[in-house]
């Protein structure tokens, strides 16, 4: 496992004794701000920055004591855990000493002012507003009230914020390895940018937090009827839990439950196993039989490896072997 100081080293964007040119690099990455060196010294700014669809990752250090006045953040939300060192940071009307054992949640549309230590260094998770608005609806099974408003405080000490902390972490560590790849449409990706957003909606306090972990209502055999025709009719189109939720009309997260009670299995798994069973059929046709790869597509797989590695797992032989 690597130490939290080499994360996203692989996307390394900055390496600057320069303080103006520290300022416009970070500022192409977030917003315009203002960067005032705070103490004597020297800086010595490093910032690794990968982009996905929705969320961004950052490690971010100053090398010495500076004042960062960004103002609004206006269309993202950043999550920033303190790898090293402090911060001071204002916020909502709240200061928070940052730390090891605390991180901080700044909100898109509420001023902040910030001091880094110059042994700070910390980890960031930048989050598109409209996109965890969307996450956040789409949870809820509502329209929101208003936006959402996070407590700018996270306490690292406790379960929630311990829970944030390992999300934000498996993520870094998800694109060191090159299971996640800075690809819109990878599907690794986009199902990780969602992990980022629930963890967030339903760990740390906000306006929303009581709606995000409300009681879900139950889910009777007609839902699940609904359900599974629906993906029998629409496997090889791209969709996912929460079309197939709308479909059965009731909340997604009611209906995996009423999946795994009935059938032991979430209902993307079930849509996986139609794809391979839909596959396997046309691939044992004698007759005019298509290649592997558009049985693949034509049955819902937009990659061949992952199409090739599922049908193993389920039938234990490759797609070219059946016969």
């Amino acid at each position: 496992m690597k130490h939290h100081g080499t994360l996203l080293e692989n996307f390394n964007v900055l390496h600057t004794h320069k303080l103006d040119e520290a300022r416009a690099a970070v500022t192409q990455r977030y917003c315009d701000h203002r960067l005032e060196l705070f103490s004597n010294g020297q800086i010595e700014v490093v910032h690794h920055h990968v982009r996905g669809a929705q969320v961004s990752l950052n490690v971010l250090g100053y090398g010495a004591d500076v004042a960062i006045n960004p103002g609004e953040l206006s269309d993202f939300y950043l999550l920033q855990l303190p790898m090293t060192g402090r911060a001071r940071i204002e916020h909502r009307g709240e200061e928070v000493e940052a730390s090891a054992n605390c991180g901080t949640l700044l909100n898109p549309d509420r001023p902040s002012r910030m001091i880094w230590k110059g042994d700070c260094r910390k980890l960031m998770v930048q989050i598109d507003a409209e996109y965890l608005a969307r996450v956040a609806t789409e949870e809820i099974g509502a329209e929101l009230p208003g936006p959402v408003r996070f407590d700018p405080k996270v306490v690292l000490s406790k379960k929630a914020g311990q829970r944030i902390r390992a999300m934000s972490l498996i993520a870094a560590r998800a694109f060191d390895t090159g299971r996640v790849r800075p690809i819109a449409q990878d599907l690794n990706l986009l199902t990780l940018e969602r992990q980022i957003a629930v963890t967030l909606l339903k760990n740390q306090r906000s306006n929303i937090y009581h709606l995000m972990n409300a009681a879900v209502p139950p889910c009777s055999a007609a839902h699940v009827r609904r359900a599974i025709a629906f993906i029998h009719e629409n496997f090889h189109d791209n969709i996912g839990l929460y079309d197939i939720a709308c479909a059965a009309g009731v909340h997604h997260r009611t209906l995996q439950t009423a999946f795994r009670e009935s059938l032991d299995m979430t209902p993307i798994r079930f849509l996986r196993d139609v794809r391979l069973d839909k596959a396997r059929f046309h691939l044992l046709r004698r007759q005019n039989r298509a290649s592997v790869s558009e049985i693949a597509y034509d049955c819902g797989y937009s990659h061949l490896g992952r199409f090739s590695r599922d049908f193993r797992a389920r039938f234990g032989h490759a797609p070219s072997e059946t016969r």
